[in-house]
């Protein structure tokens, strides 16, 4: 079936993100960058991402798409494609890649689609940009804005102050004051998640505060049960915006390689990341001057993969398994002392 024919331009930029919180986050900096060229942007993200961009200054509107839920399916894609058309937009940006989000753009009457060349939606793009690989995932997304050689993708989620004094707030009623270490030990993936996180709340000498999801509530307790009168958790507890405060207020986070981490990049807040079956080189490290990897260097079978499976595919899990409370706690010391 042919898409329906272009709508008549209105005007405005659509920018179709539809990737994981981690993407998203590694997106502002393209945001900032067509927002300065072209004006505020309207954002098209999963409902679990649109509060981490809603605040943006570059962001005009966040549209969601629930492509796992209510908008799954023929019909869903059907209906969000309309509503995107209904608003005329004269361009789309795709760093997704995906050829849903090509065909999605299409069947929105889109004129010009602009996405990287070695994308699987390539062929519904209009502009095709060449993607840089020697550099991180948020400077290869600048890269669709056309930037100056050289450039600086800038991470932001421009927390609020109400956002902040929750934050304050939660943890003041819990004795907390700055300074204490946080552990995000949750990911979509099941491979990148490190099994030492309550050994390390067990060493770490002052308050410690977990970071995740309602999805990660087993995960946390489990390290709150490790050192109970240290160890407080905010998983599921609160937002993800004051979530991200509470990173703010750390003096430090440890996280696998998941959206936490690119929350504490695009904040300022030291980071120790821990990678297993990915890496670092893939562009998707901890960015700033106070950073600190933990990775296992003798392994011939890792990065077994770009993402991260669910399950090891030699059965051994051996990446995250084999790394040792005692060197990520040495590396934490090394960024709080």
């Amino acid at each position: 079936m042919a898409a329906p024919a272009p709508a008549p331009s209105g005007g405005g930029t659509l920018v179709v993100q539809t990737a994981f919180l981690g993407d998203v986050i590694l997106t502002t900096g393209l945001l900032s960058a067509l927002a300065e060229r072209l004006g505020p942007v309207d954002v098209l993200v999963r409902p679990a991402a649109a509060a981490l961009i809603e605040k943006h200054p570059a962001v005009r509107s966040v549209i969601t798409y629930d492509k796992r839920g209510q908008d799954r399916g023929t019909a869903g894609f059907t209906r969000v494609a309309e509503r995107l058309r209904l608003r005329q937009y004269s361009r789309a940006y795709l760093p997704h890649g995906s050829f849903r989000s090509a065909l999605l753009a299409r069947w929105a009457g889109i004129g010009e689609r602009i996405g990287f060349d070695d994308a699987s939606g390539a062929w519904l793009y209009t502009v095709r940009v060449n993607r840089p690989h020697d550099v991180h995932e948020a400077e290869r997304l600048l890269a669709l804005a056309r930037p100056r050689k050289g450039t600086k993708a800038t991470l932001a989620l421009h927390l609020t102050e109400d956002d902040r004094a929750v934050a304050y707030a939660w943890l003041a009623a819990r004795g907390i004051g700055d300074g204490f270490v946080a552990l995000a030990p949750g990911s979509v993936w099941g491979t990148k998640r490190w099994p030492g996180y309550a050994d390390l709340a067990r060493m770490l000498p002052g308050r410690v505060v977990v970071i995740g999801g309602p999805e990660d509530r087993d995960l946390a307790q489990n390290i709150v049960t490790a050192a109970p009168d240290r160890v407080v958790s905010a998983a599921g507890d609160v937002s993800l915006r004051v979530s991200a405060a509470l990173i703010e207020r750390a003096a430090v986070l440890v996280t696998n390689d998941s959206a936490p981490l690119h929350m504490a990049s695009a904040i300022g807040t030291p980071v120790v990341a821990i990678f297993g079956p990915t890496s670092p080189g893939f562009g998707f490290g901890p960015r700033g001057d106070r950073v600190g990897i933990v990775e296992h260097g003798d392994l011939t079978c890792r990065p077994c993969s770009p993402h991260g499976p669910m399950r090891c595919p030699l059965g051994h899990h051996r990446c995250m398994r084999e790394i040792t409370a005692v060197t990520v706690r040495g590396v934490v010391e090394a960024l709080t002392t």
